[in-house]
């Protein structure tokens, strides 16, 4: 069933969250150049990105995983309990397998920093797919 004209499709927010304003500034322009018709929240910490999903509808989530208090990854298994089908990637330049496979064990892609086009492009070209597969 396809919805009225007068209805646009609602746009994929990406929920944003870096403690570093310069990293998210550089991420939302990423996003902005590859997905424009995709709307971005930012958020500076875990409590911030808590707090945004609660109030709003949240599709994708960008997470630095070295912020202070609760951490990148620590927020993913948090958001990954609550919404199981969210395309997640923790981003850092921590580059380490025992980051990469934390990661992973919370079902979340990992992007190195500083965060590149093409990474990013990457994953947000996944994170459609299966949105698109997960919707009704």
């Amino acid at each position: 069933m396809s919805q009225p004209l007068s209805a646009p499709p609602a746009a994929i927010t990406v929920l944003i969250v870096d403690d570093s304003k310069l990293a998210r500034t550089v991420a939302a322009r990423l996003l902005r150049q590859l997905r424009p018709d995709w709307a971005s929240r930012e958020a500076a910490n875990a409590e911030e990105a808590l707090a945004a999903m609660a109030g709003e509808r949240v599709d994708v989530a960008l997470l630095d995983f070295n912020m202070p208090g609760k951490d990148g990854l620590a927020l993913a298994a948090e958001l990954r309990a609550a919404r199981p089908g969210m395309p997640i990637a923790v981003v850092s330049a921590n580059i380490q397998d025992e980051v990469i496979a934390r990661a992973r064990s919370v079902e979340a892609a990992f992007l190195p920093k500083p965060l590149t086009g093409e990474a990013l492009a990457g994953f947000l070209s996944g994170a459609a797919l299966r949105l698109r597969r997960s919707a009704p």
